[in-house]
C-alpha cells in the first residue's frame, strides 16, 4: 500500500473528510468530525495512525512488529502502522476499517 491507495481507500468511505489541520505533512481523515486516520506524508516507509480497541491494540503490537503504540497519540487507543510490507494490504484495510468503525456511529432511525 502506498499513500495514494491509502487515500483512495479512506476517501471512498461514507461521510469521510480529508484535511491538513496539523500542517502540510500530515494528512488527516475524519468521519463525523472525528479523526480515524492520520498519515505522515514525509515518512519513508509510509506510516499512519489508526484508532484501535485497547485490547486489540496490545494484541496487534505483540503479534506484528509493524504495529507500534500511536506516535503522538493516546497509546491506549491508537496504533502507528509502519507499512513495511510485513503484512498484507488486506490486513492494513482491516485495521483502517476497524478504526473507521470505532469513530463512525450512524444515527439510528
Amino acid at each position: 500500500m502506498d499513500v495514494e491507495s491509502l487515500r483512495e481507500y479512506c476517501i471512498r468511505k461514507p461521510m469521510v473528510e480529508e484535511s491538513f489541520p496539523f500542517g502540510e505533512d500530515t494528512l488527516v481523515f475524519k468521519v463525523g468530525g472525528k479523526i480515524f486516520l492520520l498519515c505522515s506524508l514525509d515518512s519513508n516507509p509510509l506510516q499512519f495512525n489508526v484508532k484501535c480497541d485497547p485490547e486489540l491494540a496490545i494484541e496487534l503490537r505483540e503479534r506484528y512488529s509493524c504495529v507500534q503504540p500511536g506516535y503522538h497519540m493516546n497509546k491506549k487507543h491508537w496504533n502507528t502502522i509502519v507499512v513495511d510490507h510485513s503484512v498484507s494490504d488486506n490486513d492494513l484495510r482491516e485495521w483502517i476499517d476497524h478504526s473507521y468503525g470505532l469513530v463512525y456511529k450512524p444515527k439510528k432511525r
